[in-house]
């Protein structure tokens, strides 16, 4: 008979702790995280540094040196030799982790009576398999890189090329600026795109787009910008300061004016997947710095990204009064607000 997990019901119950000695990792806490040797089977590079470091209260892990990352269900099938892609494997550590740490078996999966018997259903979502920010498979040509809304608003032709910008004038993303999104390894998950006439915005026709959901070969497709941060791919190794701002054009700025180790969260939000991120892309003695917008929701994104980050890291919020946003400072300004 089917079994039905609630794998994100699961993820919240697991003790990511408990997970990590399970399969015989030596826990060294530092507050909420634990560091030290990738414990994984497939891990490729040097054993013999702290590369893996697992937050133990959000149950989310990374390592530096293999560039495997995810949740506890994720690091369950990677330890058993399974591919977080594979259905299956998923399946197979979930039913595992439920049985050993949650005392019981899986739920039977939801189904309808006929004539007195019990046909097992799987929802419609389940039935083609999710792939979550899985590399695009084309880029688009004919960008227009010399747009008036990217040259109007400051930005040079080295900026605009360094972040591969340009007008685009066909498919989903028409009459907009297309910004290409990469993961850490540098592979195209898909474009955003940004309308280039405010006048337009309404419900139908946001702001910025952001890539939509797709179906192929059996599988759907679908990014997730909370897993993500923009320009993040850029850093290789951990670095001594990271500006960390809310938006695509905040990013192409500070860069613009020599603040070149910045990413975005893509909204004034901050998962805590992307927090995880954020400390991974700093040393152990460096700095965060935050500098969101000067509004009320950028007060509660800085406010929300101190109470994540500073128990890992050194954080400091550069304030913008009146409603200002990074893009609205000169160089000088910039360099006043970041060193204070």
């Amino acid at each position: 008979m089917a079994t039905w997990i609630d794998f994100k019901e699961l993820r919240a119950k697991l003790n990511f702790e408990e997970v990590l000695t399970h399969f015989g990792v030596e826990i060294k806490r530092k507050g909420a995280q634990h560091v030290g040797f990738c414990p994984l089977p497939k891990h490729q590079g040097n054993r013999k540094s702290p590369s893996f470091s697992a937050n133990l209260e959000r149950g989310i892990f990374h390592c530096f040196g293999c560039q495997a990352k995810g949740n506890v269900l994720d690091f369950a099938v990677l330890m058993g030799g399974g591919s977080t892609d594979d259905g299956a494997a998923v399946r197979k550590a979930a039913t595992e982790l439920q049985a050993k740490f949650c005392g019981g078996a899986a739920k039977p999966a939801p189904g309808k009576k006929t004539e007195g018997k019990t046909v097992e259903t799987v929802p419609a979502q389940l039935e083609m398999k999710a792939v979550v920010n899985a590399p695009l498979d084309f880029e688009l040509k004919g960008l227009d890189g010399e747009h008036p809304y990217l040259l109007g608003r400051g930005f040079v032709k080295e900026t605009i090329a360094h972040f591969g910008l340009g007008y685009c004038a066909r498919g989903s993303l028409a009459g907009r600026v297309a910004i290409p999104l990469y993961d850490s390894d540098e592979k195209l998950l898909g474009y955003a795109g940004r309308v280039v006439d405010d006048a337009t915005i309404t419900e139908e026709n946001p702001r910025y787009r952001l890539p939509a959901k797709r179906e192929r070969d059996g599988k759907v497709l679908e990014f997730r910008k909370t897993l993500f941060l923009y320009n993040g791919f850029r850093f290789k190794t951990p670095c001594d300061s990271l500006v960390v701002v809310e938006g695509f054009p905040s990013v192409w700025w500070l860069t613009q004016n020599g603040f070149r180790k910045v990413v975005a969260t893509i909204g004034a939000e901050c998962s805590d997947e992307q927090a995880e991120l954020i400390v991974n892309l700093v040393r152990p003695d460096g700095q965060v710095w935050i500098m969101p917008d000067g509004d009320k929701a950028g007060d509660k994104f800085a406010q929300s990204l101190l109470w994540k980050l500073s128990p890992s890291r050194f954080v400091k919020w550069a304030r913008l009064e009146g409603g200002h946003q990074p893009t609205d400072l000169s160089a000088q300004q910039m360099v006043s607000c970041l060193t204070m």
